[in-house]
């Protein structure tokens, strides 16, 4: 068994196979390190003053060596034949052929960049996973001290969930944080107006500067002034920065399936046991189009977890049908605290406050309903996210 890619959704599925079959032969290639870290740390790593190297909870060859797999580190598939169940990798230079039986794809996704003029366009920095991390790390502590102690200005472009969560790190870290949008709202397509307001004002509180309803057009280097890149946004504004961070959302790397001839539509579609268009491939996590989530791409913690159970059992013999169940996701902004279940894309319905929070002063409740007054999502706030399990048994899947 192949499975290419190292990240929570490959290791994961690795460690729930090995519950099932401790025996059959398990190659991992990845064309990192492959050492094992929790992702979400990438986004909450400054506020705790946490190096690239304190994110790594298990070292790739201790992760091998524990579950009794042969780990293919620093390694490229280049090509797949799903005709002849054969991979091309590349190594050192080098190419060779991999056999497999079966073959679980955990590529992941690759930042979306937005086209950028100036100079400096390349500087831009994007972190979806450790070694983009620390890249980012190695340019913000490289800077040098300011005179007077002033703080470093990041400019973050996208006010989603990871721009949010990087604004609410580098603040609390100390930097001083620029957010451009072009939204009238942090969060504008997962969270009604109320709880975006709620958020903005807390980041706000915390030194964020927002830029709403326009985007960057250029970065250039700043030949003179206080910092070392000036970008120039839609309205013509001016903003100074040490830093620039891209978090405008991630697509699917589906690069490697399309070449092989996979059907993939915004990820690598796969049917309800996970497996692709080919036999024997299969796919899951972010590189993945669920049709257990009505064709859905899931990029969160909870959904990889249930995934590779199921495709565990269906590998080691049960075939086994991805079922999803709720899965609220905590936002990581401790300036305010969120969970949001959001309901289906395609659901018609309404948001409305839960009374009994309305003027409170620690968070809120706010309840997705549907046409038929059925609750089909939820957003808590605050001390409101202690409710998480009450709000999950009220909400119909």
């Amino acid at each position: 068994m192949v499975i290419v890619g190292a990240g929570l959704a490959a290791w994961t599925t690795v460690r729930e196979l090995r519950k099932l079959d401790s025996a059959v032969p398990i190659q991992l290639v990845t064309r990192d390190h492959g050492d094992f870290y929790a992702k979400p740390t990438l986004s909450n790593a400054f506020g705790q003053k946490r190096s690239p190297d304190h994110l790594v909870t298990t070292a790739a060859a201790t992760m091998a060596q524990n579950l009794g797999i042969t780990l293919c580190a620093h390694t490229t598939v280049t090509s797949i034949d799903a005709a002849t169940q054969t991979l091309t990798v590349e190594h050192g230079g080098k190419k060779e052929d991999l056999p497999y039986r079966q073959l679980v794809l955990a590529t992941g996704a690759n930042p979306i960049r937005i086209p950028m003029r100036g100079d400096a366009a390349q500087a831009i920095q994007s972190v979806n996973h450790l070694d983009d991390f620390r890249r980012f790390h190695a340019e913000l502590t490289a800077l040098p001290v300011r005179v007077g102690g002033q703080p470093h200005r990041v400019l973050v472009i996208g006010a989603g969930l990871i721009g949010c969560e990087f604004a609410n790190d580098l603040a609390q870290a100390g930097y001083a944080v620029h957010v451009v949008d072009p939204a009238s709202g942090p969060m504008a397509a997962l969270l009604p107006p109320a709880v975006g307001e709620q958020l903005r004002r807390a980041l706000e509180a915390l030194g964020v500067v927002w830029h709403w309803g326009v985007t960057v057009q250029t970065l250039q280097g700043a030949a003179t002034g206080a910092h070392r890149y000036v970008g120039t946004l839609s309205d013509g504004t001016s903003v100074e920065a040490d830093a620039v961070l891209s978090a405008v959302g991630l697509r699917a790397d589906t690069a490697l399936a399309i070449l092989a001839g996979l059907s993939c539509d915004r990820g690598v579609l796969v049917d309800a046991q996970l497996q692709t268009s080919a036999p024997g491939v299969y796919a899951l996590g972010d590189c993945a189009q669920y049709a257990s989530a009505g064709g859905r791409t899931l990029p969160y913690v909870m959904p990889i977890m249930n995934a590779a159970r199921a495709l565990a059992a269906t590998l080691s013999g049960t075939p086994t049908d991805l079922v999803f169940p709720l899965m609220p996701v905590a936002i990581k902004t401790p300036a305010l605290p969120i969970t949001v279940a959001a309901p289906h894309p395609d659901t018609q319905g309404v948001w409305t406050q839960d009374p009994a929070t309305e003027g409170l002063l620690d968070g809120g409740a706010w309840r997705f309903v549907d046409a038929d007054g059925a609750q089909r999502g939820f957003v808590l706030t605050g001390k409101q996210c202690s409710k998480r399990m009450e709000w999950s048994k009220a909400t119909a899947p």
